[in-house]
């Protein structure tokens, strides 16, 4: 076991607080951090702290030596990859409006980009690599997120709610296909719209909200997210396709899993996120950067329904959010104040120990021991014996596992 010193990634949308705090650094930073990366991702590995302080990088390491740090299947598998990456998200302001393809749609986007010669860190670049991006976020404060289209009806109730002289032939649209097929039409018709005709339909829609929300309506949440996105991106189609999402407020320890196609959202909050490998982005809208329609309309999944929020599943390593992506799995261990009972971490595949609260004590079979405080990660290969985990301190505590999935 090997601790980890990871990255910061400096995103505008990031928090100058959230971050520098659990770390321990002066509050608040020079500048928004938005994410901290434990993985082997390309773009900034985490590095291994070797006792005599020198570091190494984990990416290194494991091409080095992928047997001993991935096992046999999970190298075989992904290709001597470490197929997941975990992160803390601080989000501070909403992220860009963006959906990630599938396996097959990966693969095969890739091979065309390639072919056509676009550089990989080209600003037009969809597939800068060939494979999945399904992703799985679990609030460690109250954390507020788009996903997944909601249920047609309930979409023309707020359509309905909000109706203008303009919105009406829109909301009609869905009211005579209510279904995935309808609702499909409606984002590819608001997200194609000429500019000018977007500028008389959005300021009449956040008119219509403003009203909704001082006369307290029943759907006062979805209109002050349509307001914010409004204020910050006036004349963005993003913004009209937000008002078909499932507007989710998740409390501390819940999670939602974000298959290939779920067009989805970040507003606010901090959580802890594991995601494949993967840099493929397909953004709809609330952004500057590339956003490509048709490749969009390619991956993105219409499916309405409900967005499943998860509790997690007691199991052996606390509670597990089952899901069915083969590149990760996620689980969360929580003491209370006073609670001293041991976690025991079998290895046999590759995984990421994380503390985000109190600190606890790794001690493996071999007899090795290692400090884990609020913040701070550790590196189990593959190879290596099996760990305690135990809780120091009298506060509560916390640890998040990541690992390959099935």
């Amino acid at each position: 076991m090997e601790l980890l010193r990871n990255a910061v990634r400096p995103y505008a949308w990031g928090s100058r607080t959230t971050i520098p705090e659990l770390l321990g650094r002066e509050v608040p930073a020079p500048h928004p951090e938005a994410e901290l990366w434990m993985g082997a991702h390309p773009g900034d590995p985490s590095r291994i702290v070797e006792p005599d302080g020198t570091e190494r990088s984990l990416l290194d390491l494991i091409e080095a030596d992928p047997q001993v740090h991935l096992g046999p299947d999970c190298a075989q598998r992904w290709n001597n990859r470490l197929p997941f990456l975990l992160k803390i998200l601080a989000v501070e302001e909403p992220l860009s409006m963006q959906a990630h393809p599938s396996a097959e749609q990966s693969a095969e986007g890739h091979a065309r980009e390639e072919a056509a010669g676009i550089p990989r860190d080209a600003p037009n670049r969809n597939y800068p690599d060939p494979t999945a991006k399904p992703e799985l976020v679990c609030a460690l404060t109250e954390f507020h997120a788009l996903a997944g289209f909601r249920e047609p009806h309930r979409t023309i109730q707020l359509l309905r709610a909000v109706e203008t002289p303009g919105l009406a032939k829109y909301t009609e649209l869905l009211a005579v296909q209510p279904d995935s097929d309808g609702m499909r039409a409606l984002f590819t018709t608001w997200i194609t719209l000429p500019q000018a005709s977007l500028d008389e339909l959005l300021p009449e829609v956040l008119d219509a909200c403003v009203l909704h929300v001082k006369d307290h309506g029943e759907f006062d949440t979805e209109c002050r997210t349509i307001l914010e996105l409004g204020e910050a991106h006036p004349r963005d189609a993003g913004v009209l396709a937000a008002l078909l999402l499932n507007r989710l407020t998740l409390r501390a320890g819940e999670a939602i899993y974000l298959p290939a196609g779920n067009l989805h959202l970040y507003l606010h909050g901090t959580a802890v996120e594991i995601l494949a490998n993967s840099d493929n982005i397909l953004r709809c809208g609330l952004t500057p950067k590339h956003v490509d329609v048709p490749e969009l309309l390619r991956v993105v999944d219409f499916s309405c329904c409900d967005m499943p929020v998860m509790p997690g599943e007691p199991s052996g390593c606390g509670d597990v959010y089952r899901t069915d992506a083969p590149e990760f799995e996620l689980s969360r261990r929580d003491w209370a104040a006073g609670e001293r009972d041991d976690l025991r971490v079998v290895t046999g595949a590759p995984q990421i120990l994380l503390c985000t609260a109190g600190r606890v004590l790794v001690r493996a079979d071999d007899g090795a021991e290692l400090e884990l405080r609020r913040g701070e990660s550790i590196w189990l290969p593959a190879s290596d014996p099996a760990v305690h985990v135990r809780p120091l301190g009298d506060g509560r505590t916390q640890l998040f596992r990541a690992t390959s999935g099935r």
